[in-house]
C-alpha cells in the first residue's frame, strides 16, 4: 500500500476547499457526476476511433445512497455515516493516472485528452472538480479499473487531509466508483428526495444515462422500490437536434419539461451556430401576466449539456434575462467553479449573436404574420421596450417592427402611424404631436375631447413608457409625445398662437392668490386666463408633460427620487369665455375664494384631474346637493 501527500502548494488545502472553492456546496454532485460522464465519453471516443475493440457494455452511470461504518473518536468505537456513491463504466484509471490526476491536484486529464480527441465532447475537469467532494465529506474513496490490457484495480482513500492511501483493489469491472462518506452536517444530501432534486437540477440533460435506483411505488402505506429504473436525465434534449427535425409540439413539450407550471410561451427561437463560436439553445418568449413582475434568471446555461448557472446576465443582454430557455456553449469561459463568467471576446460575440437572432425573429413574424404579431403585441411590448431602452443595436432594428396601439384597439407600425396622423397633428413648429394615454378609463374625458378634434390617441400603459416616449422622441424626427391630459385640448397641439387675456400684474396676482386658497395646499399651481370659447370648461387643471414624465421616470428607476420629494406642479387655466366665469366676475366680490360657485367649478376641475379626495370630495358632494335643492 502506497502512502503520500497530495501535491498542492499549501500545507492543507481542505479547509480552503470547504470554504472557498465553490459558492454552493451542493455543486459537488454536479462535479462528481460530470467526471463520470467525462470518463464514459472518453470510452465512447476510444471505441469510435478503433482504439478499444471490445464490447462497451452498459454505460449507464449509477448513483446510490447508503451507510457505512467508520472508526469513532474513541479507540474501538464505530460510527455509522451516510454515503453517496457514483459509479461509471468509463475509461477508468491506472495507479499512475490516479497519482497524476488525483494526487497532483493541478492537472486535468480532460485537458490532455481534448488535445488528442478535439472532435469529442469532453466536459470533465477531474482535478479540482473531484475535490469538491470534500466540501461535504469526511472521507472519500476511489475504486477504479482502467480499460487498458492487464490493468490492475486501484483503491485511493483520503480522510480530508493532505495524506492519502493508495492500494490494489480486486475490482473486476472497468470504470470508477467514487464514494463520499458524508460529514455529520452534510448527511441531508443522502436523503433520497433531496439528492434526486439536485441530480435533476445539475444533471438533467447530461449526455450519458444516469440511474438513481428504482422508481418509487406506493405499496402497503409506504413508498418502495418498483421494477422500473429511475432515470434522471434526458440524454438528447431538443436543442441538440436540428430545427428541421422538430415540430412545434416538440418545442412546447420541452418548455413544459423545463417550466411545468408556466403558461404556454408566445413563440420560440432555436439557436444553432458553430462559427466563430459554438452555441446551441432554445429561447422562449413567456407570457408576462403581471407587468410589474419581470422575473429573471429563467434562462439556463449549459456546457455540453452540463448545467452551469441560471444567472446569465453576462451572456445575454440584460433585457433578455426575462426570456426562458436554454443556452449551451463550450466556448463560454468559466472559472474553476464554472459558476462565474469572465469578460471575454467570445462572450461579447455570443451576446451580439443572440440579440441579432431575437431581433430577426421578431421582424420575421411582424412581416410574415402581421395578424399574429398584433395578437401577441400586448405580451411582447414590455420586453421589446426594455430591449430598445437598454440595447442600441436592438433598438435600431426594433424601430422597424415595434407597434403602436391606439384607443380603438388598432395596431400600426411606426412609419405607418406617422403617415396617418401627420396631416392633422402637426403643430406650428412643424413637429408631429403623438398624443397618448396611460389610463383610458381615468382619462376618458380628455381622450374624447381629442377625438372630437379629429386627433388619434395611443395607449401607452406600460410601466416603462415614461422612459420609452423619451427614447422615441430621439429616434423619430420632428416628434413630440404628449399625454392627453397634459394640457387643455386647445394647447395639446398648438397650430397657431392662442389669444391671451390681457391682465394687469395686480389682476394676475389676485387670480393666483384666490385660486391657491381653494386648491389643495400640497401642490404648486400656475394660474392663467385664456379665451377658449363658451363651450370649453370653465376651469381646467393639467400637469405639465415634462415635469410629470420626469417624476414617472424617477419612480420607475428607483433609488434616489428628487422629483418624488418635490411638490407636483399643475397648470390651472381659467376660461374667460365661460358663462360661469363671467357670472363669477360680475358677482359681488368677483373672483374670490369665498365664492361658492368658484369653489364648485374648481372642485369639478380637481375631480376631472383625479385630485379631489378625502374631506374636499365630501364637501363637494354636500355642496352639489345643496345647489340642486
Amino acid at each position: 500500500m502506497a502512502q503520500g501527500k497530495i501535491g498542492v502548494t499549501t500545507e492543507n488545502i481542505f479547509p480552503v476547499i470547504k470554504k472557498f472553492l465553490y459558492s454552493d456546496n451542493d455543486i459537488f454532485i454536479r462535479e462528481i457526476v460530470a467526471n463520470a460522464v467525462d470518463a464514459t465519453q472518453k470510452m465512447k471516443a476510444l471505441a469510435s476511433k478503433g482504439e478499444y475493440k471490445h464490447e462497451l457494455g452498459d454505460l449507464t452511470i449509477d448513483i446510490a445512497i447508503g451507510e457505512a461504518k467508520l472508526p469513532g473518536e474513541k479507540e474501538g468505537e464505530e460510527k455509522t455515516v451516510k454515503t453517496i456513491s457514483v459509479t461509471d463504466r468509463g475509461i477508468g484509471m491506472t495507479e499512475a493516472e490516479v497519482d497524476k490526476y488525483i494526487n497532483q491536484i493541478a492537472f486535468s486529464s480532460a485537458g490532455e485528452f481534448l488535445e488528442k480527441y478535439k472532435d469529442q465532447n469532453i466536459i470533465g475537469h477531474f482535478g479540482l472538480g473531484f475535490y469538491s467532494s470534500f466540501m461535504v465529506s469526511q472521507m472519500v474513496t476511489i475504486e477504479t479499473l482502467s480499460y487498458k490490457t492487464n490493468a490492475k484495480g486501484v483503491k485511493w482513500t483520503c480522510h480530508c487531509d493532505p495524506e492519502y492511501q493508495m492500494e490494489h483493489s480486486d475490482r473486476k469491472e472497468r470504470g470508477t466508483t467514487v464514494t463520499l462518506y458524508l460529514d455529520s452536517d452534510s448527511e441531508g444530501f443522502a436523503d433520497r428526495y433531496k439528492l434526486e432534486q439536485l441530480l435533476k437540477k445539475y444533471c438533467k440533460f447530461m449526455p450519458v444515462t444516469i440511474r438513481f435506483g428504482k422508481e418509487q411505488e406506493w405499496k402497503d402505506g409506504k413508498y418502495v422500490d418498483g421494477k422500473k429504473d429511475n432515470i434522471i436525465n434526458n440524454c438528447e434534449p431538443i436543442w441538440t437536434k436540428k430545427p428541421s427535425e422538430l415540430k412545434d409540439e416538440d418545442y412546447d413539450k420541452f418548455y413544459k419539461e423545463l417550466y411545468p407550471m408556466q403558461d404556454d410561451p408566445l413563440f420560440h427561437i432555436h439557436l444553432n451556430v458553430d462559427y466563430p463560436f459554438n452555441l446551441t439553445g432554445i429561447l422562449y418568449f413567456p407570457k408576462i401576466k403581471d407587468r410589474l413582475d419581470l422575473s429573471r434568471n429563467k434562462v439556463q446555461l449549459y456546457c455540453n449539456q452540463m448545467f452551469v448557472t441560471d444567472s446569465v446576465e453576462n451572456i445575454v443582454p440584460e433585457f433578455m434575462t426575462v426570456l426562458h430557455g436554454v443556452i449551451d456553449s463550450p466556448d463560454i469561459p468559466l472559472n474553476v467553479s464554472r459558476s462565474y463568467l469572465q469578460n471575454d471576446d467570445n462572450v461579447k460575440k455570443i451576446s451580439g449573436y443572440i440579440t441579432r437572432k431575437v431581433a430577426d425573429k421578431l421582424d420575421e413574424i411582424s412581416r410574415n404574420n402581421a395578424a399574429d404579431f398584433e395578437k401577441k403585441w400586448d405580451d411582447l411590448k414590455i420586453f421589446i421596450e426594455y430591449g430598445m431602452l437598454t440595447d442600441a443595436k436592438f433598438c435600431e432594428k426594433a424601430m422597424e417592427f415595434a407597434l403602436f396601439k391606439n384607443t380603438d384597439g388598432k395596431y400600426f407600425k411606426m412609419a405607418d402611424y406617422r403617415k396617418a396622423i401627420e396631416t392633422n397633428q402637426t403643430n406650428k413648429d412643424k413637429k408631429v404631436v403623438y398624443l397618448y394615454t396611460n389610463d383610458p378609463v381615468a382619462q376618458y374625458t380628455q381622450i374624447e375631447a381629442a377625438k372630437n378634434k379629429g386627433y388619434d390617441v395611443l395607449v401607452m400603459d406600460c410601466q416603462l413608457d415614461a422612459h420609452y416616449v423619451g427614447l422615441l422622441e430621439q429616434h423619430i424626427h420632428d416628434s413630440v409625445f404628449t399625454r392627453v391630459d397634459a394640457d387643455i385640448i386647445e394647447k395639446l397641439i398648438v397650430k397657431e398662437d392662442l389669444k391671451e387675456v390681457k391682465l394687469s400684474e395686480d389682476e394676475k396676482k389676485h387670480l393666483q392668490e384666490e385660486f391657491e386658497k381653494i386648491l389643495p395646499k400640497e401642490n404648486k399651481y400656475e394660474v392663467s386666463m385664456q379665451n377658449l370659447g363658451e363651450a370649453a370648461d370653465a376651469v381646467s387643471i393639467n400637469q405639465n408633460e415634462f415635469m410629470r414624465r420626469y417624476r414617472d421616470m424617477a419612480a420607475v428607476s428607483g433609488g434616489m427620487n428628487i422629483y418624488g420629494d418635490m411638490p407636483a406642479y399643475y397648470n390651472v387655466t381659467v376660461n374667460a369665455d365661460s358663462p360661469l366665469v363671467k357670472k363669477i366676475q360680475e358677482s359681488e366680490g368677483g373672483i374670490n375664494a369665498d365664492n361658492q360657485l368658484l369653489k364648485q367649478i374648481c372642485d369639478l376641475a380637481l375631480l376631472s384631474a383625479g385630485l379631489l379626495k378625502g374631506k374636499p370630495l365630501a364637501d363637494f358632494i354636500r355642496r352639489s346637493a345643496e345647489l340642486l335643492k
